[in-house]
């Protein structure tokens, strides 16, 4: 789709690794109208990714999952975080794919079912990345255990809890991971409306 409003004058490569930064310069429409001088902007390039927060409906329980993240090396509790199955979208799978899948190899857990919530920006101001959040159901009863694709350098801790204990959790600000804190508070506030729209294909 070409924005009328924005003007690309200008795109480069500047790093290429497993992640990608490009420099943009543009201008964009005013909101008086006119033009905006011509700006340069860095934008990180990771791709979109999805995410799911496993939600056992009969347990009203939750999955998270705890694993080491370099870039919250200097987060006050420290770089493992608890977190929701997440993974990025590759070419040809939809958002759908890919929950289904990680949820798989992070927590070894079956989703049967979905609902979407959000497709949000992350940090539009640095980053193009969007994510496409769910809620998805699945069965706790002998979730648990240590998954993670090894090849990748995964290390994953699936912990299973009560979903008032997550709530808790997150009052208390023991969750900083952002899909995880979005997904919760949408699940907090539609607990009812999900337990009952499930109650007819629950296993």
């Amino acid at each position: 789709m070409i924005d009328t409003d924005v003007e690309m004058i200008e795109k480069e490569i500047c790093y290429q690794g497993f992640f990608r930064i490009e420099r943009y310069r543009l201008r964009h429409r005013l909101f008086n109208g006119q033009w905006s001088p011509a700006l340069s902007r860095e934008i990180f390039e990771r791709g979109h990714a999805a995410a799911v927060l496993p939600y056992d409906p009969i347990r009203d329980e939750v999955i998270l999952i705890e694993q080491f993240r370099a870039g919250a090396l200097d987060a006050p509790g420290g770089p493992w975080l608890l977190e929701i199955v997440a993974g990025m979208i590759e070419s040809g799978e939809t958002a759908e794919d890919v929950v289904k899948r990680e949820s798989m190899e992070e927590a070894n857990c079956t989703v049967t079912d979905l609902i979407p919530l959000y497709d949000f920006l992350v940090s539009p101001g640095g980053t193009s990345e969007r994510v496409a959040l769910f809620c998805g159901r699945v069965d706790t009863k002998h979730a648990g255990g240590i998954f993670g694709a090894q090849h990748e350098g995964e290390d994953i801790k699936v912990h299973v809890v009560s979903l008032d204990a997550a709530l808790v959790l997150l009052q208390s600000g023991k969750l900083n991971s952002a899909s995880a804190i979005i997904a919760l508070q949408w699940l907090a506030l539609n607990r009812s409306q999900v337990r009952n729209a499930w109650a007819n294909t629950l296993q």
